[in-house]
């Protein structure tokens, strides 16, 4: 296959494209996979587009002599980095903070091929070698890190990323209008320190200094850095600003003080139109890993080779979830043709064997869904449109999704199309009120059932606890119960043998062991030996991790209660596994010393 469709990775990949310089070159902490689920992928192709010469290093050795960071020079207007798809303290560590021994976006699954914290590191090499070249950063390490945030693998409150690493301009959430926005100007002469009012980026900026400031946003001032070191409410009352602002159409530029220094973050950019994201999706990305790493798999890839992403957002916002903090709460869906053009092109890849394994997105169900009255949306700075209820203003037709799944099936070479994202279930089973959608709504979850499990259908109840579940911003355990009962009631109608596998958290913030002993209870009950479990793991801008590092709930002040130490996590944890014998009588004795004599005999009735 010719090498030229991929963007050049080494200087004589540039010098046979016959290039005598670089606009852009970027850094990526995963290996380059030239596909539309890779962040890095995604911004070159969008940089190719406005006629830039782009390169990428990916997975740079930071230990040695740095000739992977010298090889390619200085480019004409930036470097860029992208530390990954997935954030590298989550990628290395587990949630009991031990070191993981493979990487799944390395080829081969080898650990060790980016440092921790890759935006730092690689920005203060760049800064060491290129002193006058501008590092714009982005990607979810930079977006999640743009504030003061709680670091759980240090136990430590860190200030924004930009000062710590020393970057130029930061790029928060999906970040292809900013980076063309950012070209467009310097393309046109305008110096980069000079480029402070671009939406959706921040910088830092001396106390006192003057920047661009001729947008019309309101700003806001949130509490210092220092102010939050010294003061946990501080820090709780900042987090509640920042997701605000975050989830809302009108929100301000936030301005947090940090030494002698400004961080600057600018409002986002409206959500992307259909148009701007099949713009994106048309791209002629190969879909394939870059040449250089023949008979080498790399793990993630395996997964997303024939996956199809419908739309971007989420805005079910979960306390532990990420998603809307980088991606927003606002849906962004692409054209059916768009959608169904990719359909094609999977398609037509030379080791496609029938099987989609996924069309979806951050939540497969969320497609074409926004409010009912704009004007409502863009009053609202509500961080989750599924919690304490579902919002009346929310569409939630799975119609259009319906159609999309039909058409996929119906595709000559298409044998099984998988949903492989996560269900909001709470979705289809909501109560509208509108005959056509509850009908469409039912629809769905018998036609997701039907047709697009791959014999076990995963969905995230989480926990059993309405007090836990109300904590993590998630709908009460009955109605997962009703899911159940409806998923069995269809399996038996259709003659289908298939499983339901539930996800469950232990020791998020406000959950106790007698929380843990009754979804034991509650899991025994329904049937389920668990599998998917996880125990709750801190990462910056979350609601759920300001609970814990706080204590306090950021809405409310009140106090949460939050297991901490590796003993009360693992007094959590084995509640999930009740039914092996090595753990009966570990929590016979908890339950004992809890006076708990009652979940013990149902639990273990003999």
């Amino acid at each position: 296959m010719n090498d030229k469709v991929w963007l050049p990775t080494t200087k004589k990949e540039v010098e046979t494209r016959g290039w005598t310089h670089i606009d852009v070159i970027l850094f990526s902490g995963d290996a380059y996979v030239d596909h539309p689920s890779f962040g890095v992928a995604v911004i070159g192709r969008v940089l190719e587009s406005l006629g830039l010469n782009v390169a990428i290093v990916p997975q740079p050795n930071w230990n040695d002599d740095l000739r992977d960071f010298k090889k390619l020079g200085k480019p004409d207007l930036f470097f860029g980095i992208s530390p990954g798809s997935m954030d590298s303290m989550v990628n290395h560590y587990t949630a009991a903070r031990r070191r993981r021994s493979d990487d799944a976006y390395t080829p081969g699954g080898r650990a060790g091929a980016r440092p921790d914290m890759p935006t730092i590191v690689y920005t203060k090499i760049l800064k060491r070698l290129f002193p006058d070249t501008p590092v714009v950063i982005g990607g979810i390490e930079a977006s999640l890190r743009r504030l003061t945030h709680y670091d759980y693998w240090q136990e430590s409150l860190r200030p924004s990323i930009l000062a710590e690493s020393g970057a130029d301009l930061l790029v928060y959430g999906m970040g292809e209008k900013a980076i063309t926005e950012l070209c467009g100007w310097l393309k046109k002469g305008i110096p980069f320190h000079s480029l402070a009012n671009i939406p959706q980026t921040a910088v830092l900026r001396e106390r006192g200094e003057r920047f661009a400031t001729n947008r019309k946003w309101e700003s806001v001032t949130l509490a210092s850095h220092e102010e939050c070191t010294r003061d946990k409410r501080c820090q709780a009352a900042n987090f509640r600003r920042i997701e605000e602002e975050s989830n809302s159409l009108h929100a301000a530029r936030l301005v947090q003080p940090v030494g002698d220094q400004l961080v600057i973050v600018n409002p986002p950019y409206p959500p992307a139109t259909t148009g701007e994201l099949d713009a994106v999706y048309d791209l002629p990305f190969t879909r394939l890993p870059h040449p250089r790493y023949r008979q080498k798999e790399i793990p993630a890839y395996n997964m997303i080779r024939h996956s199809i992403t419908l739309h971007r957002g989420c805005f079910g916002g979960c306390a532990f979830c990420t998603i809307s903090a980088h991606q927003g709460k606002f849906i962004s869906s692409r054209s059916e043709a768009s959608i169904l053009r990719e359909v094609e092109r999977v398609c037509e890849m030379p080791d496609f064997r029938g099987t989609i394994s996924d069309l979806g997105g951050p939540s497969a169900n969320m497609y074409a869904m926004s409010g009912k009255e704009a004007a409502t949306c863009a009053r609202c700075k509500r961080p989750a449109c599924l919690f304490p209820s579902v919002c009346a203003n929310l569409n939630t037709d799975h119609s259009p999704l319906l159609r999309i799944y039909r058409q996929v099936r119906q595709h000559p070479k298409v044998k099984h199309c998988f949903i492989g994202s996560g269900i909001r279930y709470d979705l289809p089973m909501h109560r509208t009120g509108i005959p056509a959608v509850e009908a469409a709504n039912r629809e769905y979850l018998e036609t997701v059932i039907k047709h697009h499990v791959s014999g076990r259908l995963k969905v995230a109840p989480e926990h059993t606890s309405d007090n836990v579940l109300r904590l993590m911003r998630k709908p009460p355990f009955s109605l997962f119960e009703e899911l159940t009962a409806r998923f069995h009631a269809i399996n038996l109608r259709e003659g289908l043998h298939q499983q339901l596998i539930p996800y469950f958290i232990s020791s998020h913030p406000g959950c106790s062991v007698e929380d843990m002993a009754e979804l034991a209870v509650a899991t025994k009950r329904l049937h389920f030996h668990l599998e998917q479990v996880q125990d709750f793991t801190p990462t910056p801008m979350t609601l759920a991790t300001e609970m814990y590092y706080t204590g306090l709930h950021p809405y409310s002040m009140a106090p949460v209660a939050t297991a901490k130490s590796e003993s009360e996590k693992k007094q959590q944890h084995i509640f999930f596994f009740w039914y092996k014998k090595e753990f009966r009588q570990e929590i016979t004795e908890l339950l004992t010393r809890l006076k708990r004599a009652d979940l013990l005999r149902r639990l273990y009735p003999g």
